[in-house]
């Protein structure tokens, strides 16, 4: 089984502009896919590589160029500062699922499996999307559905759920979508049920807060000229990612000295986004979605 196809990868090794003697990070390792492909260009550079997923370790090359971390990336700062790293030349991030997490169906990431409702990234993590669908009461339950799944009946949802669970625990795949089934639009039944287990998956894993604290502590740590290369799935991801890259913060407010001049942190590399072509997207489905952001230091 293949773990995962990283996206957009000749780009975003490209966008990285890579030195051979300098310091990347890879915060998503997952498969190893884009940091094999920053060994290859590195001579006596170095390579961090996050991945708070234990099962990812197990695709690690053995390259002494290349330190793994089983950490968060949220923790990005306080890592690299304890392995005597104060500055970077770069640094990549391919969020969202692996195949691997969306094809075991134990680790609960799917509808398409009735699976437990799992869906840690961190399998140390003490809660589960069960955990929140069992516990949390009905507006915030609404809350995440709304502000993470973008649905805008979340408030039915959150009802129906509670209601459910009153006779019966939701705990798995099945559970939820009985839960919540007569309120799916049809011929939309996929589309709405990857929002609500989206919704579930950025509230077990915090996402959208660990992603903020990441690019602040990038921009931080990336030297004068250094690369932020950042893939993200979905459009929160994208807004956050867009905002911070043309501004320094996530409101995309540019901010101007006296003289009026920006002070934007970033110089935009692609103005866009980079999207995959037919050819990619023909060969892995599952980069539909994928958009490639790019932006140097100032």
């Amino acid at each position: 089984m293949v773990y995962h196809i990283p996206a957009l990868l000749d780009e975003s090794i490209k966008g990285l502009n890579i030195r051979p003697d300098g310091i990347y990070v890879d915060v998503t390792f997952g498969g190893g896919g884009h940091s094999v492909e920053i060994l290859k260009r590195l001579t006596t550079g170095k390579l961090i590589a996050f991945d708070q997923d234990q099962d990812a370790e197990r695709n690690a090359p053995d390259d002494k160029k290349l330190l793994f971390l089983d950490q968060n990336f949220r923790y990005l700062k306080n890592n690299l500062r304890y392995n005597g790293i104060s500055s970077i030349d770069g640094l990549i991030a391919d969020l969202g699922v692996s195949f691997h997490q969306f094809d075991e169906p134990e680790r609960g990431f799917t509808f398409r499996h009735n699976a437990p409702l799992d869906m840690r990234m961190n399998k140390k993590s003490p809660v589960t999307a069960a955990t929140l669908l069992q516990t949390l009461e009905e507006q915030s339950l609404a809350d995440i559905f709304y502000k993470y799944g973008e649905l805008t009946n979340s408030r039915r949802i959150a009802r129906e759920i509670i209601s459910f669970r009153a006779f019966k625990p939701v705990t798995s795949a099945g559970d939820l979508i009985s839960a919540i089934g007569r309120l799916v639009p049809q011929r939309q039944e996929n589309k709405y049920y990857a929002k609500v287990f989206q919704a579930l998956r950025i509230a077990v894993n915090h996402e959208i807060d660990s992603l903020k604290e990441m690019l602040v502590q990038a921009l931080s740590v990336l030297n004068t000229g250094g690369r932020l290369v950042i893939i993200t799935y979905h459009s929160l991801e994208d807004r956050i990612v867009k905002n911070f890259m043309r501004s320094g913060n996530f409101d995309g407010i540019e901010k101007k000295n006296f003289y009026g001049n920006s002070e934007t942190p970033f110089r935009l590399i692609n103005k866009k986004g980079i999207t995959p072509g037919a050819e990619e997207t023909a060969k892995n489905s599952r980069a539909r979605s994928a958009r490639l952001r790019i932006a140097e230091k100032i």
